[in-house]
């Protein structure tokens, strides 16, 4: 019998950072395709309401119209969401798994207002309302953050690497836009959405390879 001084390899199972973790099984392309058709969908008509309507509706049935446009958008960022965990978009790390659930978080709590606001429009000033309403736009920046990610990972490929830095900028372009210029937000509201998730919906829709999936 003989004692090997060899050492033994690094395990490579237990990463914590935002690039390495165990081999997982493929993300079926259908699932990606599904993903994309929510969001193209989810924000087009999202769009189209805010063009129709503006960002503050003048009737009640315009107001309904509007929220339950922007709960499809954000259903829509569910699914993208999901397919950027399952897919490693911005690593397969614990720390990037914890980023993306995150997110999950925070638009659960973005829907919870948008549901509060088109179906209880009663409790719209009170407190636990406006502060819940803030994960509005927090939810939108960690979109933005994510994008930015996705475009330095480099594990989507193609126009799928890129678009959803573009997309998700929504945030960081509207908000400046409704505090400086609020007649115009509408129109950049509208206008991104259409150039960015819905276009980006189309890319994970037609091409879902992009994204690592496969059948």
């Amino acid at each position: 019998m003989s004692l090997s001084t060899t050492p033994a390899p690094a395990r490579t199972d237990t990463s914590t950072g935002l690039g390495t973790a165990p081999a997982r099984p493929a993300v079926p392309l259908r699932s990606v395709r599904r993903a994309g058709i929510a969001v193209a969908t989810g924000s087009a008509a999202w769009a189209a309401a805010t063009l129709a309507f503006g960002i503050d509706p003048a009737s009640r049935w315009q107001d309904l119209t509007y929220e339950v446009t922007a709960l499809l958008f954000q259903l829509g960022l569910v699914a993208l969401v999901s397919v950027q965990l399952r897919t490693g978009a911005i690593g397969t790390g614990r720390l990037a798994r914890f980023f993306l659930h995150l997110e999950h978080v925070l638009l659960a709590l973005a829907i919870t207002s948008t549901s509060t606001s088109a179906f209880l429009p009663q409790y719209a000033e009170e407190g636990w309302y406006l502060a819940l309403d803030a994960f509005w736009p927090l939810s939108m920046v960690g979109m933005f953050l994510i994008g930015i990610r996705i475009a330095i990972a480099g594990r989507w490929t193609g126009a799928a690497r890129w678009w959803p830095l573009g997309a998700e900028s929504w945030a960081p372009v509207n908000i400046p836009v409704a505090q400086l210029a609020p007649e115009f937000v509408a129109y950049t509201a509208a206008g991104h959405l259409l150039v960015g998730y819905v276009a980006l919906g189309v890319v994970l829709a037609l091409r879902p390879e992009l994204t690592g999936a496969r059948d």
